[in-house]
């Protein structure tokens, strides 16, 4: 397993690697980094696959553009497009984690010459909706049922970052603890929380570090974020609205090439993104595996790398060779 850094036609991108044969992506979510691969990358090599997981844009070693209107879907699908010939190849199957499952449902709607097999952990493809902009669709929705405001909806504020950026190492040991499939019910966080408070604020100030996570591997996201700071990856949230705008022509489509859904029975997503779980069948055309991982939480690549590599692996077998 080697890191190294590669030009792409607009980016340099940090990845993590190991092996040979066909290529599999792995694309990370917030706030994670292409590191929360490593349990994959190496089951993956051993099987005979090229692993990559790259730091996305705007997190860890990979370049960071300041202005928010650079991290729409279409930039995130154009990198791994980028990346993949980068790579010398043409073809590749897709692994997508939290934000990185939405772009690597897109990179499926997109281009799916390239991008052969999707398979998506925790954040289920949700169509687009017709009826205008998601984020003020978010805030009613939220609001008629009393729920306050959801996160997402908080991030969509300029100054949403400098939250995170004041104390990286706390931002990160709360996120980690608020969704891990671990923590007792009653301190898992549902993404909801009172209007006038931060997620942050929501989240006990002696969170522990999930029982997965080792300081050493602590350690690293906290380098990397506290160098990086959380504004590009916020921005992935604040560019939502403009997806929606630039993606009209995507009205109705439907994924095609073979495609896998795995969630963690706890995964606090599931309360605000959870109901697209039970039309997957209707998006997803050659849907081969759709599974829910008993006690699992959000972080599931980290927290059950075991099952999860067994159901990436029964997934290639079917479809990468």
């Amino acid at each position: 397993m080697q890191t190294r850094h590669i030009q792409t036609d607009r980016l340099k991108q940090q990845i993590l690697e190991a092996g040979s044969g066909p290529l599999v992506l792995l694309v990370h979510g917030f706030p994670e980094l292409g590191i929360s691969w490593r349990a994959q990358v190496e089951a993956l090599a051993a099987a005979g696959f090229h692993a990559v997981a790259p730091d996305m844009r705007g997190y860890g070693g990979t370049d960071k553009p300041t202005d928010t209107a650079a991290y729409g879907v279409l930039d995130l699908v154009g990198d791994l497009v980028d990346l993949v010939r980068a790579l010398g190849e043409t073809t590749c199957t897709l692994v997508g984690h939290d934000f990185g499952a939405s772009v690597a449902w897109h990179c499926a709607l997109l281009r799916p010459d390239v991008f052969r097999a999707v398979f998506c952990l925790s954040v289920p493809f949700q169509p687009r909706r017709p009826k205008g902009p998601p984020t003020a669709a978010m805030a009613a929705i939220t609001k008629r049922a009393g729920l306050g405001q959801l996160y997402i909806s908080q991030f969509q504020e300029p100054a949403a970052h400098l939250d995170f950026d004041a104390d990286p190492a706390a931002a990160l040991r709360k996120a980690f603890f608020a969704y891990d499939g671990a923590t007792p019910d009653g301190l898992q966080s549902t993404g909801f929380f009172p209007e006038g408070r931060s997620l942050l604020s929501t989240i006990p100030d002696d969170a522990p570090l999930p029982p997965w996570m080792s300081a050493p591997h602590f350690a690293e996201y906290v380098a990397a974020f506290t160098a990086g700071g959380f504004k590009g990856p916020i921005d992935w949230y604040r560019s939502l609205d403009a997806n929606w705008a630039a993606t009209a022509f995507l009205q109705d489509a439907r994924i095609r090439v073979p495609a896998a859904f795995v969630v963690g029975e706890r995964d606090p997503v599931r309360h605000y993104a959870g109901t697209a779980e039970a039309g997957l069948k209707d998006w997803l055309i050659d849907l081969r595996m759709q599974h829910v991982i008993p006690g699992a939480g959000h972080w599931i690549q980290q927290e059950r790398p075991e099952e999860v590599n067994a159901l990436l692996l029964r997934f290639l077998q079917q479809v990468a060779r």
